[in-house]
């Protein structure tokens, strides 16, 4: 709590403002509120499994974590509408982006062509190394051009681009390039 207190007073945001995602590594993404605010500081959890959170309410703060994964923040200035999804790779393959997206667009009218999306630091193309099996998952999204996402290292390992692999996910699914 004394954590979050400290980083909530840094952005000029009330602590007990904020919303915690429960994340499970997959792509569901939650409409939240006012009556959420304080859910993982403050209360209890009453949803499990939600990667991703989205709201049009001010002062509302969404918080996902991340260590290695990629955070990607949308912000509708159009809509006013924000949200923050937690996108490691099976979130990623699993298409959370493409999600987020939806939800946006079925909870507020939200257009795509209006949304901007930030992708934050997260483990590079340099240091996240996977296997095969890894590979074969995000080989299903046949759009995906996965020679600029993989580096081939021989004997089954590769080098995951994850920014990549998310901004053509959102590219595909109308998020154009100038607005990411």
């Amino acid at each position: 709590v004394q954590n979050y207190t400290i980083i909530a007073k840094g952005l000029g945001i009330d602590d007990k403002n904020i919303v915690i995602s429960r994340q499970t590594h997959k792509n569901n993404v939650l409409k939240v509120g006012r009556a959420n605010i304080g859910t993982g500081i403050y209360k209890e959890y009453d949803y499990s499994d939600v990667d991703g959170l989205v709201t049009n309410e001010k002062n509302v703060a969404l918080v996902t974590h991340s260590a290695d994964c990629c955070i990607l923040a949308f912000y509708d200035p159009k809509r006013q509408v924000i949200a923050a999804s937690h996108a490691g790779w099976r979130g990623t393959v699993a298409e959370i982006a493409k999600e987020t997206l939806i939800k946006m667009k079925k909870e507020y009218g939200c257009s795509v062509e209006d949304i901007l999306v930030a992708i934050a630091p997260s483990i590079g193309p340099c240091c996240y190394e996977v296997d095969t099996p890894v590979y074969n998952e995000f080989a299903k999204l046949e759009y995906l051009d996965l020679p600029q996402i993989f580096k081939d290292k021989g004997n089954g390992k590769y080098m995951l681009n994850l920014w990549l692999a998310n901004k053509q996910i959102l590219m595909q699914h109308g998020v154009s390039e100038k607005n990411i």
